[in-house]
């Protein structure tokens, strides 16, 4: 069977319980997806970074598909958690680059006042497949060379 696109478990995470990810109703667009180990969120400070929740997964996709990482609907108002890229990009040439094989991770802020902790197989986000379009006159020709961040490094 020819593989056109899905999760499979990233290296170094293979020995430890990951959960591929799965739709909870055949109308969802979203595929759940999980933390892969503990990690506590500290409250928000001025000029601090993100914290990376790992997920453990990679996923690939056919050439005009992208995967979008979006938000759990009640972790802002429930833990205090938002994106800090608003909507995670996962393009197909991220899967198994050389840098971290592609794995998923999710950049959380905390706004609460005290710090949120995620345990191992809880719900942190989820992940919906799209078609995308190019212009005309594209002529994009780059390669990747890294893993998270990496683009125009």
């Amino acid at each position: 069977m020819e593989k056109l696109r899905g999760f499979e478990v990233a290296k170094g995470f293979e020995e430890k319980g990951i959960n591929l990810p799965i739709r909870k109703t055949k109308y969802s667009a979203g595929y759940d997806m999980e933390a892969a180990e503990d990690v506590i969120i500290p409250s928000f400070k001025k000029g601090m970074n993100p914290t990376l929740v790992k997920t453990g997964l990679k996923a690939y996709m056919k050439e005009d598909e992208v995967l979008l990482l979006y938000n759990r609907s009640s972790n802002p108002k429930k833990k205090g958690l938002i994106l800090a890229n608003s909507v995670g990009v996962i393009d197909k040439d991220y899967y198994e680059n050389l840098d971290n094989d592609g794995h998923i991770m999710f950049a959380f802020y905390n706004i609460k006042e005290e710090d949120v902790q995620i345990k191992k197989g809880e719900a942190i986000g989820q992940g919906i497949f799209q078609k995308y379009l190019i212009v005309d006159n594209d002529e994009a020709q780059g390669e990747r060379t890294g893993g998270f961040g990496s683009t125009n490094k």
